[in-house]
């Protein structure tokens, strides 16, 4: 049975399931949310965690070794019960390793652990994958956050930006209707080192981010009360939502979907994070709430 987990600073607090060790809640210091409720009107997740794969692999299949297996859609991680290592007032650590049922659709031994922890008006997401196995482990990862769009400190919707920490003119990337990567890239809708979110942008699912410059942005309103969101060891971005929902998601990612026509081995596939046995690699995330100007 899936339990809930609350972790809390004076300034916010978070909740965090074991069921995909997904963030269900983000409050601020007055219990304002900040993250999507999943209201399955518009969409029923919150924070997904994207594991072993990063969007659509073509077929929902890979292969490993000449061999077939089925992998859904971002992987199982986010639909995985996660084992509960560690909880304090102020963090908690989750974690997730293969098994029967991981290994008939990703033939490799793993251990994944994610660490919550807020300190001040920090919540800072570490995830440490690390290769158990004796072979190479191919491997993408994803964080998957709706945020509250309009956030709750009085700005319309129209109003909010994100602004990334420096401009942003390489061309964008998008998927089909399959959810594969298209070949050709499109020009950015960043105009300097601001992107001015609306649904017309999302008609045509996510923004792809492959060549980004930044790894970090503001979510907000300028000259309001916004969130600072960094990602420092994650190279790519994706930026989404369905049109006309009250959210956005903020996605940093190490990995990204097939592109179409791909037919190859996993461990070649573009974007793809390649362990040696034994090793570790860490990603992270950070969201930062501003302070209040009237407080």
């Amino acid at each position: 049975m899936s339990e809930i987990v609350s972790i809390a600073s004076p300034s916010l607090s978070a909740d965090i399931s074991t069921l995909g060790a997904e963030l269900q809640a983000l409050r601020d210091e007055a219990g304002r949310d900040l993250l999507w409720d999943g209201d399955p009107a518009w969409w029923t997740g919150r924070a997904p965690i994207l594991f072993p794969v990063v969007g659509v692999v073509a077929g929902d299949e890979i292969r490993v070794g000449g061999m077939v297996y089925p992998l859904q859609k971002h992987g199982f991680a986010r639909k995985s019960e996660w084992q509960l290592v560690e909880t304090t007032a102020t963090a908690a650590t989750f974690r997730l390793e293969d098994d029967d049922a991981t290994r008939a659709s990703y033939p490799f031994a793993f251990r994944l652990d994610l660490r919550f922890s807020i300190e001040g008006a920090t919540l800072a997401m570490v995830a440490v994958l690390t290769n158990s196995g004796t072979t190479e482990l191919p491997a993408s990862f994803g964080f998957h956050p709706a945020l509250r769009w309009p956030l709750p400190y009085g700005a319309a919707k129209e109003d909010h930006r994100l602004t990334f920490a420096a401009p942003e003119p390489a061309p964008i990337r998008r998927i089909d209707g399959a959810g594969l990567m298209r070949p050709a890239p499109e020009p950015t809708p960043v105009v300097g080192d601001t992107l001015t979110p609306d649904a017309s942008l999302f008609e045509d699912d996510a923004i792809i981010f492959d060549r980004l410059a930044s790894r970090s942005l503001r979510f907000g309103a300028p000259g309001g009360r916004g969130l600072d969101i960094a990602f420092p060891d994650m190279p790519e971005l994706g930026i989404w939502q369905k049109p006309g929902a009250p959210y956005l998601c903020v996605e940093p990612w190490a990995g990204f979907a097939d592109p179409q026509g791909y037919a190859g081995e996993l461990r070649d596939k573009p974007g793809i994070l390649r362990l040696p046995a034994g090793s570790s690699h860490h990603f992270t995330m950070r969201i930062t709430l501003e302070p209040d100007a009237l407080s």
